[in-house]
């Protein structure tokens, strides 16, 4: 089993971008033109290596390798970006990897793009790249192919010596759980759980009863045999269930109108363990919005809006709309699955002016929402944008 973790710091300390591997120091997939780019890389990384793995790792710097991540990147559906903009398209993985070095916050992304026998290219226009478009890699670049002449380079050998070298020892396992266990996490009773005498993982979080449910907060889990960090977040309500086979996860959202005890069920992950050593997780979407009387929506919109509007003229809030401040990207959000399609867009138009913010809770509850939509886009359509 490959220790993710190693594979990175293999890549990094050997290989300067190539044919087989692509760094970053951030994704941004919330513009179409972000989205042009990273479906590129995945077109020319998939098109240089039908026959072996190629990896795309993103939160380190470009010019001296510097390890320093990216925020936790939840997005089981970006294989739909992918199948919707690319013909042939490859199958890819996004892993949260965990490192010693970074706050508990930050992760580096590693994108795993599976061999693809077949040209990928892409079959819907977007940003600058137009339909049928398809790209490779020269060195360190992505081109399109029609501008070079195309050879696949032999990668299978290489590649398959990087993995090798990154497998999973006791040694790696024990000091991760140990890290875990002792230093990172000392502050929310941290557990391990062990399946199929071989599997490990750790958790930690914080626990509270609402209604006489346990639900758990701050909740960090980690799957030490990869470095997997599976699940991360500031603001989660989420419930935990294991036996001897499974890891379940099913997360909650707040989303109460002046209530913090209405928890709507939102998304479950399920690791299930198997006696050959192997493992697979299943990703089911358990959402349903709730609905409100459309005055009582329509009043919570007009009063976010002003809000919006004293932020962009930075004018000083009044102590009522402070209280309005304080839960406007859920709000907005509730006022976008109610049907007010401009509310994400007026969330977005102030993504600056609540990053800067004095309260940190304020980008966090940003992020979380963009996340949850991003999520429930994927999930009931090919994304479009």
């Amino acid at each position: 089993m490959i220790n993710k973790r190693l594979l990175i710091k293999n890549l990094l300390a050997q290989y300067d971008e190539n044919s087989f591997y692509d760094k970053k120091r951030q994704l941004n997939l919330h513009t179409k033109s972000g989205k042009a780019k990273f479906l590129k890389h995945i077109c020319a990384l998939s098109n240089s290596n039908p026959t072996n793995n190629s990896y795309l790792v993103v939160g380190v710097e470009d010019e001296n390798d510097q390890i320093v991540g990216v925020d936790f990147y939840d997005d089981s559906k970006i294989q739909n970006l992918v199948n919707a903009y690319l013909e042939n398209p490859p199958n890819i993985t996004y892993d949260n990897i965990a490192f010693p070095i970074l706050p508990h916050d930050r992760v580096v992304g590693l994108v795993t793009i599976e061999p693809n026998q077949e040209t990928t290219s892409f079959k819907r226009p977007i940003s600058d790249i137009v339909v049928n478009t398809s790209f490779t890699r020269v060195g360190s670049t992505s081109v399109p192919i029609e501008d070079v002449v195309f050879s696949i380079p032999n990668n299978k050998d290489i590649v398959a010596s990087i993995e090798k070298s990154s497998q999973n020892n006791l040694s790696n396992i024990l000091e991760s759980v140990v890290t875990f266990m002792a230093e990172t996490h000392k502050d929310l009773r941290p557990k391990y759980c062990v399946f199929k005498e071989q599997f490990i993982i750790c958790w930690g979080a914080t626990k509270k009863l609402v209604r006489g449910t346990p639900f758990y907060s701050r909740m960090d889990i980690e799957f030490v045999n990869e470095q997997i960090k599976l699940f991360y977040s500031a603001l989660d309500a989420v419930t935990v269930y294991y036996d001897d086979n499974e890891f379940i996860i099913t997360e909650y959202l707040n989303l109460g109108l002046n209530d913090k005890t209405s928890y709507y069920p939102f998304e479950q992950v399920a690791i299930y363990f198997h006696d050959n050593g192997k493992y697979t997780i299943s990703r089911t979407l358990l959402f349903e919005p709730p609905t409100y009387n459309t005055n009582i929506i329509q009043h919570i919109y007009n009063s976010s809006l002003k809000v919006i509007y004293k932020l962009k003229r930075e004018e000083r809030l009044s102590s009522k709309e402070e209280r309005v401040l304080g839960r406007l990207c859920f709000n907005m959000m509730l006022c976008f699955l109610n049907g007010f399609e401009e509310a994400k867009e007026d969330l977005i138009s102030v993504k600056d002016y609540l990053k800067k913010a004095n309260d940190p809770q304020l980008f966090i509850a940003f992020k979380e929402v963009m996340r949850i939509l991003r999520k429930l886009k994927y999930e009931t359509e090919q994304d479009d944008e």
